[in-house]
């Protein structure tokens, strides 16, 4: 069954694994960041499960495509 329910970054978080509460969501952007030159998919703090979720949602244009975007802009900040 697919899920046509809105995601957010907490959503997002939980589906990677992660803690997804608000605090628990700035400690992770305080404590990770991105230049500009490593793709997402490629930072060395996801796991292989991580990685690989990611950039299904990025290549299949899924549903989480628009989220997975704001996580890679914010770890850019």
């Amino acid at each position: 069954m697919m899920d046509f329910s809105r995601h957010s970054i907490n959503t997002l978080f939980q589906q990677l694994g992660l803690p997804a509460t608000e605090s628990d969501i700035d400690s992770f952007f305080s404590r990770h960041k991105l230049d500009p030159e490593t793709r997402l998919t490629d930072a060395d703090f996801w796991t292989e499960a991580q990685a690989a979720f990611l950039n299904e949602a990025l290549e299949e244009d899924a549903d989480w495509t628009e989220i997975v975007d704001q996580l890679d802009a914010r770890l850019r900040h």
